[in-house]
């Protein structure tokens, strides 16, 4: 698998044809707000024609289980399901744990700091992130999910951060909207240095 190319995907050939396709999950436990998560990323990412499909699963308990949302961007309609992650953010250590396997060589893997305490090592690079810590700092640990988004727009230049927050303004309620936003900001400054 080719590195990613600096809009965040992997350039795939076949024969004559060459498409992007790249393949990101969300991963955590049930409660961290991963499907939604992963809705605003779908929208941020339609908002600039950019075809994508999601996909999500999580354990039948409504907290505390391992939930996942997968998004796969491609130029063509292919297999709408992950088959090798491109990107990981995962939120908690079941989510690393759960998704690990799945993640290709030269992937972007980015988890919280605090809640994964076992780092994920292989062929792939690991950015770790103070997400819940930040989320409970300005006022909800809840937004760590947004904060997770922030830092992925900030390194993997999937969508532009107005996209992003275009498409937070869209998907969540007018009272959690500032707070969303806020958690974003705070993603893309901590992702800031990241080369």
């Amino acid at each position: 698998m080719e590195p990613l190319t600096e809009n965040g995907c992997s350039r795939v050939t076949d024969g004559n044809r060459s498409a992007s396709r790249t393949e990101i999950r969300l991963a955590g436990s049930g409660g961290q707000g991963l499907i939604l998560g992963a809705r605003i990323l779908l929208r941020a990412l339609a908002l600039e024609g950019k075809r994508v499909a999601q996909s999500q699963s999580y354990e039948p308990t409504s907290r505390g289980g391992f939930c996942f949302s997968d998004l796969v961007m491609s130029d063509e309609s292919d297999y709408p399901l992950v088959t090798g992650l491109d990107v990981l953010v995962a939120l908690d250590q079941v989510g690393t744990d759960k998704s690990i396997a799945l993640v290709k060589p030269h992937a972007l893997v980015i988890i919280d700091d605090h809640l994964v305490a076992s780092r994920p090592h292989g062929d792939f690079t690991t950015q770790a992130f103070p997400m819940t810590e930040r989320a409970k700092k300005i006022g909800s640990a809840r937004v760590a999910n947004m904060v997770g988004l922030g830092a992925l727009v900030s390194i993997a230049k999937l969508c532009k951060p107005a996209s992003l927050e275009a498409a937070i303004k869209l998907e969540t309620p007018k009272k959690f909207a500032e707070l969303n936003l806020e958690a974003a900001k705070i993603g893309y400054a901590l992702a800031r240095n990241v080369h």
